[in-house]
């Protein structure tokens, strides 16, 4: 084979086989083909696409381009959940626990922020002494153990995805929908769990703008979790406006901590719910969502999933007493007010620009390899629909060390949006793709 037949023939908006597919992949892998004609073939996609079966061929030699993770020995239903990327999405730190809590056995691997959206990893970082890494042996024990564990994403699951990423950044390549779903999924399906649920984010604040987009993207990812042996269903939700009112690293972790305690946001308590009850169906653990929900809902009350993420943040090498006393988190420099400057309602908070100007007060990275400060961050002190009178506080931010405060006000100030009448309600979930 040569590339160059592989690279006229979708430039021209013919299909590729499955050994061809394979036999690309397996080159990208080992660097027999060079990355400009990668580059090439992979911008040929985007402009002409991928069928289902190629999609499906793509992420099936994706996941054959590393190892798997071997969780035969976990006797129980493994689950595993993703999201594609929010502002304040502190969910994961609720359902690793819950869903534990419910019998489910809950492997999660996770990664780190990059630009406006925050990292689950980064988060269970600002727990001091929280371990991200294990040995395998330490990670089957903890979840045969406890139910759970989380870690950071292995650098061995679908490596072709990761040389892939890397070219997609820096050529343009990076908006195809068959793209974006072999590349989330070639590492759900490495990670060897049963069941999967998606979070689909959709709005400002996602990748997806509109829903039309994200729904095409969820049933892609579906067809794939579903034709190879992962139950896959997605759920479509709401990133207008952040989720909760914490944006930050240990601001987050604290959030779900008074969360796992009952008494967080509504819509932070109400998404968690409805994930992990979607989950609970997939793995077979609940006959269907109205018994899931009461589960989850018995175990939230219980305080069993509190208990859960105690445990897990103690096997972890973490201080559990943070649950209980948030002065263990790192503090930061100093606190400044975000004051809205007339009455009126709030309409919307653009949540892409509070995720930005959180990255300026130290609490997000531009690059993978950057510092993070753990205590920086924004909580947001009126949501769309409340009543807001001139100099009420709409946010306070958290400052960190080396921020840049009078930019991060100004992004923030530009995220609200207030008006003379109050907003229609917006509904926190669009759909259900299974």
């Amino acid at each position: 084979m040569r590339a160059v037949d592989l690279i006229i023939r979708k430039r021209d908006g013919g299909r590729l086989s499955s050994d061809e597919i394979g036999w690309f992949v397996d080159g990208v892998t080992t660097g027999a083909i060079p990355e400009y004609q990668t580059s090439a073939l992979l911008m040929a996609i985007v402009w002409r696409g991928l069928d289902e079966d190629e999609t499906v061929c793509l992420t099936e030699a994706m996941v054959r381009s590393g190892g798997r993770v071997d969780l035969s020995s976990l006797s129980g239903v493994k689950v595993g959940k993703h999201s594609t990327g929010g502002v304040g999405d502190t969910i994961s730190l609720v359902l690793v626990p819950l869903l534990a809590a419910c019998g489910a056995l809950v492997p999660k691997s996770s990664g780190r922020a990059l630009g406006h959206t925050g990292g689950t990893i980064d988060k269970l970082e600002s727990i001091p002494g929280f371990r991200v890494t294990m040995t395998s042996a330490e990670f089957l024990a903890q979840v045969a153990e406890i139910g759970c564990a989380m870690v950071g994403q292995s650098k061995d699951l679908a490596p072709a995805d990761k040389k892939l990423y890397a070219l997609r950044d820096v050529t343009g390549t990076v908006e195809s929908l068959p793209l974006i779903a072999s590349s989330i999924m070639s590492k759900k399906i490495a990670e060897g769990t049963d069941a999967l649920v998606l979070d689909v984010k959709v709005g400002g604040g996602a990748f997806m703008k509109t829903l039309d987009a994200a729904r095409r993207l969820a049933e892609a990812m579906v067809a794939i979790g579903n034709r190879n042996g992962l139950r896959t269903r997605a759920v479509l939700t709401d990133m207008d406006a952040p989720l909760g009112a914490a944006i930050g690293n240990a601001l987050e972790v604290i959030e779900a901590i008074e969360t796992l305690k009952d008494r967080g946001p509504a819509d932070l308590r109400e998404l968690s719910l409805v994930l992990t009850s979607h989950l609970l169906v997939q793995a077979g653990l609940q006959p269907d969502l109205t018994a899931a929900r009461a589960r989850a809902e018995s175990v939230l009350a219980s305080g069993a999933g509190l208990e859960k993420f105690r445990q897990l943040i103690e096997r972890q090498g973490g201080d559990p007493s943070v649950v209980d006393d948030y002065a263990r988190f790192s503090a930061p420099v100093r606190r400044e007010t975000l004051r809205a400057p007339s009455a009126g309602y709030v309409t919307r908070i653009q949540a892409e620009e509070i995720g930005r100007a959180s990255m300026l007060l130290g609490a997000g990275r531009t690059r993978v390899d950057a510092p993070i400060d753990y205590g920086a961050g924004i909580m947001l002190r009126a949501k769309p629909g409340d009543r807001v009178s001139a100099g009420d506080a709409l946010a306070d931010l958290a400052v960190g060390a080396h921020a840049q405060v009078e930019q991060a006000l100004e992004l923030a100030a530009s995220a609200y949006v207030i008006a003379a009448e109050p907003p229609a309600p917006a509904p926190l979930v669009l759909g259900v793709v299974a």
